[in-house]
């Protein structure tokens, strides 16, 4: 590792501990030639996951999006945004465990809503209103009832 105060490309490790629930290792280093201290982060290198829309477009998976529409469907309901974090955390582990590199945005949705169910049904149907594009209230209905007939 190149020192940053003075070039030299060694340094030893004084220091290594585990950040962010495991996925990210911080090292303290020492430059065996100017003796400075730095900080390093080691964390693993996920290749690119691409997400097909339903026109047929690609773009790269962003967890950000997922979250951001929880956040709408979960305006002003109970449900605490550590849920959703673990919610958003388990459906993108979920992915990158699944080792394909393009994944329908369908795919994802029903993942999100699966897990959303279980956290709040108000929330859920709100999502799946969005998501699913309900043209009328019959379908809207539909899917109520669904619900309903679940419990």
């Amino acid at each position: 590792m190149k020192c940053p105060f003075c070039g030299y490309l060694e340094s030893k490790v004084v220091d290594s501990r585990p950040t962010d629930e495991g996925s990210t290792i911080r090292r303290r280093r020492e430059c065996i030639n100017c003796s400075k201290r730095f900080t390093t982060y080691e964390k693993i290198e996920h290749l690119p996951l691409f997400i097909i829309k339903k026109d047929g477009r690609r773009e790269v998976f962003d967890s950000n999006k997922i979250m951001a529409g929880l956040l709408k469907a979960c305006e002003k309901r109970p449900v605490a945004i550590k849920d959703l974090e673990g919610l958003v955390g388990d459906v993108e582990k979920t992915l990158y465990n699944s080792l394909e590199q393009e994944i329908t945005s369908e795919t994802i949705g029903q993942m999100v809503m699966e897990r959303l169910k279980e956290l709040d049904e108000v929330a859920y149907v709100r999502f799946a209103s969005v998501y699913r594009q309900f043209k009328d209230i019959n379908t809207f209905m539909k899917e109520l009832e669904k619900l309903l007939n679940e419990e």
